[in-house]
């Protein structure tokens, strides 16, 4: 306990989760999306993917964003259909996202946005939580999918928080596990 409150090892943890720090440019943003909540609100995780996909769309120059994410937590709502309507409200044009809510896991949503993007030209680039982007990025790179990843920081910021630490941690041990059993099943 006195380890994770008070010292730096959730920051350190989401850090090399996230791989090399960059804002990275290009072409299609692919956005993954994340938790709901009841199916009609976003979560936290899909709330702050959308508001960092905002941002690299209006500052980025990105031609097009592709939300993946289909329905999770017992909803039959497509979290990316949330994430769309919250981009929208916030000044990305419609006519510039694009939606795959076929995916309820992050492996499908590298096999799904493989297919979608197979012979699209440009840049593609992967924006996640910093913690997920380890998993997330090799996912996409065992599909074929060559992409650049631009993690935002999620965890990284929860841990300059000490109440926030411990979420923060728990976060990272489920997402450790799940890198495991991809690894396990040849995934990543």
């Amino acid at each position: 306990m006195a380890l994770v409150s008070s010292t730096p090892l959730v920051r350190w943890w989401a850090t090399w989760l996230s791989g090399p720090w960059t804002d990275a440019k290009g072409d299609i943003l692919v956005v993954l999306a994340g938790s709901s909540m009841d199916g009609s609100v976003l979560g936290q995780s899909s709330y702050l993917r959308a508001v960092y996909a905002v941002w690299a769309y209006k500052r980025d120059g990105f031609r097009q964003v592709l939300i993946s994410g289909g329905p999770g937590g017992g909803s039959t709502d497509p979290s990316a259909l949330l994430m769309r309507d919250f981009l929208t409200a916030s000044g990305v044009p419609a006519a510039a996202i694009r939606l795959e809510t076929l995916s309820t896991s992050t492996r499908e949503n590298a096999v799904e946005v493989s297919r979608m993007l197979a012979s699209e030209p440009g840049r593609i680039v992967l924006l996640t939580s910093d913690f997920h982007m380890f998993r997330a990025s090799r996912a996409f790179r065992k599909v074929g999918l060559e992409i650049t990843p631009r993690p935002f920081p999620d965890a990284i910021k929860r841990s300059f928080f000490w109440l926030e630490r411990w979420t923060a941690f728990l976060t990272m041990v489920e997402e450790t596990v799940k890198t495991g059993y991809y690894f396990a099943r040849g995934w990543i």
